[in-house]
């Protein structure tokens, strides 16, 4: 199995939580979650709030990369998104952090 550059720094999640479209339903997905002994949750159904985090930042990420660009490769798309990524955790303020980087708001928290 492999394991996500993310659990390798941060330890592996009690649950994933995601919202009910088919691929987060994946048989493949739900193995590995089993493997892993990680909870699958999901939100309810037209209930997006319930993982605002997420669609918060999916709906920036959206918003102020993906529309923006028209990518002709794989590289190319993994450059600029990770660059986009990359500004908005190391770089970028947010009003809701108190002004703060999500880094920043991660180590002050001792979540890192």
């Amino acid at each position: 199995m492999l394991f996500p550059e993310a659990m390798l720094k941060h330890g592996k999640p009690l649950f994933l939580r995601s919202d009910n479209d088919t691929e987060f339903m994946s048989k493949s997905l739900n193995r590995y979650l089993n493997h892993e002994r990680i909870k699958h949750e999901t939100i309810d159904k037209g209930k997006p709030f319930q993982n605002g985090f997420i669609e918060s930042f999916f709906d920036k990420l959206r918003d102020e990369c993906l529309n923006r660009h028209v990518f002709t490769t794989l590289i190319e798309a993994k450059e600029v998104i990770g660059n986009y990524i990359n500004n908005y955790n190391k770089e970028r303020i947010h009003s809701s952090l108190n002004y703060r980087t999500p880094e920043e708001f991660a180590k002050e928290c001792l979540c890192v």
